[in-house]
């Protein structure tokens, strides 16, 4: 069987930044055995899945199938836009694990509407994820919890550029995932913030639409501002642009480019 494989550079328009991607679109669904080899064997941080016919999709590390992947949603619709599969100015919606996801295709961005989680704030953080994360106590100003993963909050962009995280002791504890942010220092940004979640094989993810779900309810509170302008301080970077809707979800905008086309050959 062969199949046409993507790999696209989401929340960015130059290759090499942004958040890297594979994408698989097939007309009929194909086994969920195939799409774990077909991401290894892509060795990003998420491979999306996209079956036509139901358009059910799905996104996939190369250790295990997440819920939600913003930049694997993003490279999907860039791509069925590419392939003249969908025009400027139309919407279209997929069926996941995280209910129906809807992305509008607009003259600048593509726009994708993502369900906001609950952030539930707690008083202190776990002394050894501080010591985990090279934090101090002092550099903290929040912390809250969030589908399994924690939103920290540090004092300045210059604590959070100078984490070095120890990997091998974050993957011994409990986790999902971590999400570090603060306050821009650059009058064009609002926030800056870095995600790290080696417990599903990705150390330091370079941009993360999930996450910036949290970030949106963290800071449009904190800011008392609808719409915010965001970057993911990873080595390859990445921007996102953020509204949270009057249905109280969350939509990011970006851009992408596709960076490698190709057949997959997969034994029938």
């Amino acid at each position: 069987m062969e199949l046409d494989i993507y790999q696209v550079d989401a929340f960015t328009t130059e290759v090499f930044k942004g958040n890297p991607a594979g994408v698989c679109i097939t007309d009929a669904p194909i086994s969920e055995e195939a799409m774990r080899s077909i991401a290894k064997e892509m060795a990003v941080s998420e491979t999306a899945f996209l079956t036509r016919s139901t358009m059910n999709l799905r996104w996939f590390t190369p250790e295990v199938e997440v819920k939600l992947c913003g930049h694997g949603t993003l490279s999907v619709v860039h791509i069925l836009l590419e392939k003249g599969e969908l025009s400027y100015g139309e919407t279209v919606t997929f069926d996941t694990l995280s209910g129906p996801l809807d992305a509008y295709v607009g003259d600048s961005n593509i726009e994708l509407t993502f369900p906001n989680p609950s952030l539930q704030y707690v008083e202190a953080t776990d002394e050894s994820l501080i010591q985990d994360l090279s934090l101090k106590h002092d550099q903290i100003i929040s912390t809250a919890h969030f589908d399994s993963k924690v939103l920290i909050e540090v004092s300045s962009e210059k604590v959070l550029l100078a984490l070095k995280p120890n990997f091998d002791a974050l993957k011994s504890r409990d986790g999902r995932g971590i999400v570090v942010t603060s306050l821009s220092e650059s009058d064009n940004l609002d926030f800056v913030s870095r995600y790290f979640a080696p417990w599903v094989g990705v150390n330091e993810d370079p941009v993360t639409g999930s996450a910036h779900c949290a970030l949106n309810v963290h800071w449009s509170q904190k800011l008392k501002k609808a719409h915010l302008k965001a970057f993911q301080a990873s080595e390859r970077g990445g921007y996102v642009d953020l509204e949270i809707t009057p249905e109280n979800r969350t939509k990011l905008k970006g851009k992408a480019v596709t960076v490698i086309k190709g057949t997959l050959n997969i034994p029938n």
